[in-house]
């Protein structure tokens, strides 16, 4: 892994293309790093690099975080590197490949954590690609939940998109939560995309408010809703494998509970809740599920989530902590790095692909 703190284009050009080689450059940037997006795509192009890459909330690099700097891992054996558009609006092909039968392929993806139709996305590389390769990634954006550009290659910097890169690379990962069940299961009984309309045939923030309060003891009317929410996640209850968990932003206008992540209609969910202590845990162990599965890794990334650091603060560099003492009694050459992210992605279990929030998923590459 390279980590960067320069602000300089050309040498930040320099200095990956000395990295990387002829080899493909995954570039994570925190969102306050001080980089004119446009000019270091120009000069990457210039530099004749190949390159996809992603701005976010924060970075990671060994147990610290980071929210300027820039972060990139190489990705060798390529088979395809590809920018999709028009997420929104579904209007995007997936490129097709084609497997050797013998072989280990692994695809990384970074996606506009704030554009809608995301899990369409995903099941579109699903039905392309299948169970053929294990897939890892993460949602870009900017804590202030703005939309903007945040998704970047030779084709611009840009919004509502996402990067792929396919390779014929062998790769363990471990997704891990720590959120328990508080009450439930409620079923979903409106949704439109991110949005939950109808709770149990109720109006969703009449629900979730009633049991958020009396197991908090504290008021939405005196605490900022997010700020509250964070503690409480929604857990959408799937057949043979753990909740995906989805983070409650903000209410509507009616009362609606708006999502990072679609939930669907007639979905059966929980309201979750967490402890400090089962988060980081959580943590340990998919450090530790990768750390045994891996040979002989090149390089480890962690993707997490965003309100995870939030939530613990200060206990944040614990999960941090515990995420690099698993990978190092196994790798003790591998450092841990990567980024804080607006929902994460992966495929674990039983394969197919999901996307997550207030997850941590950790990937060891080989």
């Amino acid at each position: 892994m390279l980590h960067l703190t320069t602000t300089d284009v050309h040498e930040i050009a320099s200095n990956i293309k000395s990295f990387v080689n002829n080899n493909t450059a995954l570039i994570s940037i925190g969102e306050h790093t001080n980089i004119d997006i446009n000019k270091l795509i120009d000069s990457l192009i210039e530099a004749n690099i190949k390159f996809i890459g992603g701005i976010f909330p924060m970075i990671i690099w060994k147990n610290n975080v980071q929210n300027e700097g820039i972060i990139v891992h190489e990705l060798s054996n390529v088979i395809e590197t590809y920018t999709v558009k028009n997420i929104r609006e579904k209007q995007f092909k997936i490129k097709p490949t084609n497997f050797k039968d013998d072989g280990h392929y692994s695809l990384i993806t970074f996606v506009d954590g704030l554009t809608s139709n995301i899990s369409n996305f995903l099941s579109k590389l699903y039905q392309e690609y299948g169970m053929r390769t294990n897939y890892f990634g993460g949602g870009t954006g900017s804590l202030s939940l703005e939309q903007k550009p945040c998704i970047f290659s030779e084709e611009g910097f840009l919004e509502d998109a996402a990067v792929v890169c396919l390779m014929e690379m062998k790769s363990s990962i471990g997704v891990e939560h720590g959120w328990e069940k508080l009450d439930g299961p409620f079923i979903v009984t409106k949704a439109n995309n991110n949005t939950i309309k109808g709770i149990n045939w109720e109006t969703p923030f009449d629900i979730y408010k009633q049991v958020v309060e009396e197991d908090s003891g504290k008021q939405f009317s005196d605490t900022a809703f997010f700020e509250l929410a964070m503690g409480y996640p929604i857990g959408v209850i799937k057949q043979g494998t753990d909740y995906i968990i989805r983070d409650p932003l903000t209410i509507d206008d009616d009362n609606s509970l708006v999502c990072i992540g679609e939930v669907e209609e007639n979905t059966m969910i929980n309201i979750m809740k967490g402890n400090k202590n089962q988060l980081i845990h959580a943590a340990k162990t998919a450090g530790e599920t990768v750390a045994n599965q891996a040979e002989f890794p090149k390089f480890a990334m962690v993707i997490d989530c965003i309100s995870r650091i939030l939530y613990l603060k200060d206990d944040f560099k614990h999960e941090l902590e515990n995420v690099s003492k698993a990978i190092h009694s196994k790798h003790p050459t591998i450092p841990t790095s990567g980024a804080l992210t607006l929902g994460e992605i992966s495929s674990y279990g039983n394969g197919y692909i999901e996307f997550y929030n207030k997850t941590i998923v950790v990937g060891l590459f080989e």
